[in-house]
C-alpha cells in the first residue's frame, strides 16, 4: 500500500504531515499572531567612515522619507555629544550636555552637525512617525582640561583584581570644567574622585591600567567578569557609585530625552559599567521623560548565558544584542563547516526572542563575509523573533576613502527584504531545516498581511518543497528578489517547489499580492549628495 501511495505521488508520511499542517492552518485565526501588530525595523543610521563634513544630521533628514518607504520605524543615530576629537565619532565622549552648541574642543558642531540641525532632523522624524534611538556613551570621559594628582595602584590588565604596584601618586587627566558651556544645563564639574580608573600617568609618562584609590572606591562589582573585572575599558572610567556622578547622569538622561523627544537609547559598552546603575537609569528616564523608553544594551559577548544574566539583572527592562548569532553568521560565512541547520542554536533570538537585537554588521564590527550577508539578513528580517537592526553601511556601502566607490551589500537587495518584512513576514512559521546547505521556512500570514516562503542555500543551486496552503492552489508565487523569472505554481495539495540559486536566497510571495502592493525596488545610493 505504501508503494502505491508513493507511486501516485503521495507517501504515507507526506499525508500525515499534510494533515497536521492543514489542521494547524485551520486554527491560525485563533492564535495571537493572527492579529499581531505590524513588524518594526531599526536602522543604524551611520557608519564609522561617514565624512567629518558636519552635514550628517542634514543627510539623515533628507533620507528619512525614503527609509520610511522601505519599512524603517526607528533610527539609531550616533553619539551626538561633544567628543574629545571634533572629527571623531563621539565614543571619545567629553561633554554629555553639548550637542553641537558650544565652542569646545576646537569646534561648535560635532562631527555630525549642529544642535539646530539635529533638532530639525528630529522634528522630521517625528512627523514621519519614525522613532529615534540615541547612542549613549556613559562608561567614561575623555579630553580633560588638565591632569590632577591622586593615589592609585597599577593592576594586571588580564586580572584587574591583581595589583602590580604599590600605591603611588600619579597625575591623571581627570579635570573637566567644560569652559565653553559653563553651567548651562548642568553645573557638575568632574574631578579625580568621580572616576574609578585611568590608563595614563602623566607624571611618569607611563601607560598602565590604574585603579584610583579613595574611601569606598573600587571597580564596580556588577560588570562583566572578563579579565577578572571588566569595569575599565578606556579613557577616564566613571565611578557610577559616586552620588554626584549618579545624579548628574540621571539628570542628563531626563534632559536629553525630553529635549529631543527620544524614543530610546543604546547603552554603549554595557558590560563595562554597573548594571545596577543601568537599571536605575532606565527606570528614572521612564518615570521622568518617556514611559515607553526603548533601551538596547550593547553587552558584547558570544556567551548567551552571560547575556541572560545581564538581562536578569536589569529585570528585563532592556533588550540586548544577539552577539552569539553574529558569531554564528561569521563562522558560517568563513568556515568549511557550512551546516545551516543549527544556525540558531545557542543564540539569544532562540532563547529570549523578545529581548534579542539581531544584526549582521554595525559601525565597528563587520565580521560576516559579503557572500553570506544576504542569507543573514533574510534570517533576521523575515523570521519570527528579535528586533532586527539594518546597517547603514550595508544599505549604502562603506565610505572608507573619499575616492572609493560605495558598493551596497547584498546586490542592493536590502530595501526589498525590508519591505518584505513590513508587508509579508507575518503569522506562524514552519521551518524546513532538513538539509545541511539548503534550508527554508514559510510564514503563513495573518489577518492583515499575506505570508511568504523563503529558501536559502550556502551551497549549490537547490529546491525546497514546502506547504503553503490549499487556498493557494493554482496560484502563481513570484521571487520578489528577481533571481528567478519563472513563477512557482502551488499544486492541489498546497505545496510549492521553490528554487534557489547557489549561495543565495529566494523569497516567494503570491503574485497577486505583489501586484496589489507594489515594491520599491531600490533607493538612492548617492547618500553623500545630500
Amino acid at each position: 500500500m505504501g508503494f502505491l501511495l508513493s507511486f501516485f505521488g503521495v507517501s504515507r508520511r507526506e499525508r500525515q504531515t499534510l494533515a497536521k499542517k492543514e489542521e494547524a492552518a485551520e486554527q491560525l485565526d485563533q492564535l495571537p499572531s493572527w492579529t499581531a501588530s505590524d513588524n518594526t525595523l531599526i536602522l543604524q543610521a551611520f557608519e564609522w567612515h561617514v565624512p567629518a563634513d558636519r552635514r550628517h544630521w542634514l543627510r539623515l533628514k533628507s533620507a528619512l522619507p525614503e527609509w520610511k518607504a522601505i519599512g524603517v520605524d526607528q533610527i539609531w543615530i550616533p553619539p551626538g555629544c561633544k567628543g574629545m576629537d571634533p572629527n571623531g565619532n563621539g565614543y571619545d565622549i567629553y561633554d554629555l550636555f553639548d550637542l553641537g552648541e558650544f565652542e569646545q574642543k576646537g569646534a561648535i558642531s560635532t562631527k555630525w552637525g549642529s544642535r539646530m540641525e539635529l533638532e530639525e532632523m528630529m522634528r522630521r522624524a517625528h512627523t514621519l512617525g519614525i522613532g529615534v534611538i540615541w547612542d549613549a556613551v556613559l562608561n567614561h570621559k575623555a579630553g580633560a582640561e588638565y591632569p590632577e594628582r591622586f593615589d592609585a595602584v597599577a593592576v594586571d590588565p588580564k586580572q584587574r583584581g591583581k595589583e602590580i604596584s604599590k600605591p603611588l601618586e600619579i597625575h591623571g587627566w581627570t579635570g573637566f570644567d567644560f569652559p565653553g558651556r559653563g553651567e548651562m544645563y548642568s553645573s557638575m564639574k568632574y574631578h579625580w574622585q568621580h572616576f574609578s580608573g585611568v590608563d595614563w600617568d602623566d607624571k611618569r609618562k607611563k601607560q598602565e591600567i590604574y585603579r584610583i584609590l579613595g574611601p569606598s572606591k573600587n571597580w564596580a562589582s556588577d560588570v562583566s567578569g572578563e579579565n577578572g573585572n571588566y569595569d575599565y575599558l578606556m579613557f577616564a572610567d566613571l565611578d557610577h557609585s559616586h552620588p554626584e556622578v549618579y545624579d548628574d547622569m540621571l539628570h542628563w538622561g531626563t534632559w536629553i530625552t525630553n529635549s529631543l523627544s527620544l524614543s530610546g537609547m543604546r547603552l554603549d559598552a554595557a558590560k563595562h559599567f554597573s548594571t545596577g546603575f543601568q537599571k536605575a537609569f532606565i527606570e528614572h528616564v521612564r518615570a521622568t521623560a518617556n514611559p515607553g523608553f526603548f533601551v538596547m544594551g550593547e553587552y558584547w559577548t558570544g556567551d548567551v548565558l552571560a547575556i541572560h544574566d545581564y538581562l536578569e539583572k536589569l529585570d528585563y527592562q532592556a533588550v540586548a544584542y544577539d552577539v552569539p548569532l553574529l558569531v554564528k553568521f561569521s563562522e558560517l560565512s568563513y568556515s568549511r563547516r557550512t551546516d545551516l541547520r543549527g544556525i540558531f542554536d545557542g543564540t539569544l533570538v532562540q532563547t529570549k526572542p523578545d529581548y534579542a537585537v539581531t544584526f549582521v554588521a554595525n559601525h565597528d564590527t563587520t565580521p560576516v563575509a559579503s557572500s553570506f550577508k544576504l542569507l543573514a539578513y533574510a534570517l533576521i528580517l523575515l523570521r519570527k523573533g528579535g528586533h532586527p537592526s539594518l546597517f547603514y553601511g550595508d544599505v549604502y556601502g562603506i565610505r572608507a576613502r573619499v575616492k572609493d566607490p560605495m558598493t551596497p551589500a547584498c546586490d542592493g537587495k536590502l530595501p526589498i527584504l525590508t519591505q518584505a518584512r513590513k508587508r509579508y513576514a507575518y503569522g506562524e512559521q514552519e521551518d524546513y531545516f532538513d538539509q545541511p546547505n539548503c534550508i527554508g521556512f514559510v510564514r503563513y500570514g495573518n489577518a492583515y498581511h499575506p505570508g511568504l516562503a523563503c529558501v536559502l542555500s550556502n551551497g549549490g543551486p537547490s529546491r525546497k518543497r514546502m506547504f503553503i496552503g490549499r487556498q493557494y492552489t493554482n496560484c502563481e508565487w513570484t521571487d520578489i528578489l528577481g533571481y528567478h523569472s519563472t513563477s512557482v505554481i502551488i499544486d492541489k495539495r498546497g505545496y510549492g517547489n521553490f528554487p534557489v540559486n547557489a549561495m543565495s536566497v529566494s523569497v516567494w510571495v503570491d503574485a497577486a499580492a505583489i501586484k496589489r502592493d507594489g515594491l520599491k525596488k531600490d533607493i538612492n545610493v548617492n547618500i553623500y549628495d545630500y
